[in-house]
């Protein structure tokens, strides 16, 4: 059986509009595209451990409108377990209008909608169904008192977890996150969670390793093109990026903590796990769109021995 995975967080509609330039104000600007997917920091992490052949559950809400019906058929779609998916009544799902420039980089607000439903209580009613799971995962697109509460839920049940504190919130208390196991931020977020400079690398590892100090195991800091780094007490490791040609690099962190969390579960070896979604999160980047770039395991098996082969040319 594969090992499963819970993934406490949030869902969203993207709305992406492709452009050439983003319009002054007062000012009306042609767009050559527009395309609607399924996004959500959270469904993201799950749809990518999912394909990759992870036992998936998420616990989550969506509106009562069409996003939210949309969203729980495309969850199962992508055969994740959606016992814990609710609708909350007279609330609007999440939305997430995306704005990808002409180089794949992208601009990004949300609303979170029914996102901002999802209470401790909803953990406790998922709480023997999560006790059955190896790892949680979590973002802060949802109430920081749920993040917080399911962080001492695992602690207190011996479940790993991974916190990915984005969005960026000020209000972060870090010392009630201290009890997850791998903190996910990128240097932004490191830099407001700490108070501290994140802008070389010996800063990025200062940083962390304060984190460290008060409790938390491991910080993989997400460095975008410059691939990532992975921080312990007594160790800094260099995650290399693979140089590909970005198409759309919306999701891409998402792609490389979901894919990060199935590698983990299946070996427990974190550096090695993070080489790969390393890989995975290069490959999305060749495609457009966020969830739809992802990858199943067949398909990512064949870019690995694609690499293979354009190393021996």
């Amino acid at each position: 059986m594969p090992h499963r995975i819970a993934v406490v967080g949030s869902n969203m509609t993207d709305l992406v509009t492709s452009i050439v330039r983003m319009p002054a104000p007062g000012e009306t600007v042609e767009a050559p595209a527009f395309a609607m997917g399924f996004g959500g920091k959270g469904a993201n992490q799950a749809v990518a451990a999912a394909r990759l052949g992870a036992d998936v559950m998420m616990v989550t809400k969506v509106g009562d409108d069409v996003f939210g019906q949309s969203t729980i058929r495309n969850l199962q779609d992508n055969g994740i377990d959606i016992t814990h998916v609710d609708t909350a009544a007279g609330q609007s799902s999440g939305v997430a209008p995306i704005f990808v420039d002409e180089h794949g980089e992208n601009s990004i607000l949300i609303i979170k909608g029914a996102n901002n439903e999802l209470k401790p209580a909803d953990i406790d009613a998922a709480a023997e169904d999560l006790k059955r799971c190896d790892l949680i995962l979590m973002q802060l697109e949802v109430p920081l008192e749920t993040v917080y509460y399911t962080i001492a839920f695992a602690d207190q049940h011996g479940i790993e977890t991974i916190l990915n504190p984005a969005p960026a919130a000020p209000d972060l208390d870090a010392g009630k996150v201290t009890k997850a196991t791998f903190l996910v931020p990128n240097e932004t977020e490191l830099a407001l969670l700490t108070g501290m400079p994140t802008g070389t690398d010996a800063e990025i590892e200062t940083a962390a390793r304060s984190l460290i100090a008060k409790g938390i195991r491991t910080v993989i800091v997400t460095l975008g093109s410059r691939g990532a780094r992975l921080i312990t007490a007594d160790k800094a490791t260099l995650i290399e990026p693979l140089k590909v040609k970005p198409k759309d690099t919306t999701g891409a962190g998402d792609a490389f903590i979901g894919s990060f969390a199935r590698f983990y579960v299946e070996g427990r070896d974190v550096e090695a796990s993070l080489r790969r979604a390393a890989l995975y999160a290069a490959d999305s980047i060749t495609r457009e769109g966020t969830q739809k770039s992802y990858a199943d395991a067949k398909a990512f098996d064949k870019f690995i021995a694609g690499l293979g082969d354009r190393k021996a040319g």
